[in-house]
C-alpha cells in the first residue's frame, strides 16, 4: 500500500454514522484529494443498512462516480442475506478479512466507523 492510501472500514448499522460521518468523510477525501486512494469495505450491519435504504445506497452511487473503490465483506453478506443487492449496487463482494489483514500488516491508513 501506498502513504497516500486509506481504507474507511464501515460496520455500523446507524444510518445517521452511515450519511453525517462514512459517506460525507469519504466523498470529501476523495473530492478534495485527501488522498490519492479512497477505499470502502462494508462489513458487517451496514451492509444490511446499504442493501435497506435508498438514500444510503444514493450516497454509495456517488462515492462509486467519484472513482471510490467499494468492497464487502462476502460472509457478512451472506449472513444478512443481501449479497445480490450488493452486487447489484456496483460493490465488489468477497471474503474480505486477509485484505483487511494484509492492509494493516501493510500499515496502510485505516478510518473505521
Amino acid at each position: 500500500m501506498k502513504a497516500n492510501e486509506l481504507l474507511v472500514v464501515w460496520t455500523s448499522g446507524d444510518r445517521e454514522v452511515a450519511l453525517k460521518m462514512v459517506f460525507m468523510y469519504t466523498a470529501n477525501a476523495k473530492k478534495h484529494g485527501w488522498w490519492e486512494e479512497v477505499n470502502l469495505l462494508v462489513w458487517g450491519p451496514s451492509q444490511k443498512l446499504l442493501a435497506e435504504d435508498e438514500d444510503v445506497q444514493g450516497e454509495l452511487a456517488e462515492m462509486l462516480d467519484l472513482g471510490v473503490w467499494v468492497g464487502a465483506c462476502k460472509a457478512c453478506a451472506d449472513s444478512y442475506p443481501v449479497t445480490e443487492e450488493l452486487e447489484q449496487l456496483g460493490v465488489e463482494v468477497f471474503y474480505s478479512g486477509e485484505f483487511l489483514t494484509d492492509w494493516i500488516r501493510s500499515e496502510g491508513s485505516v478510518v473505521t466507523f
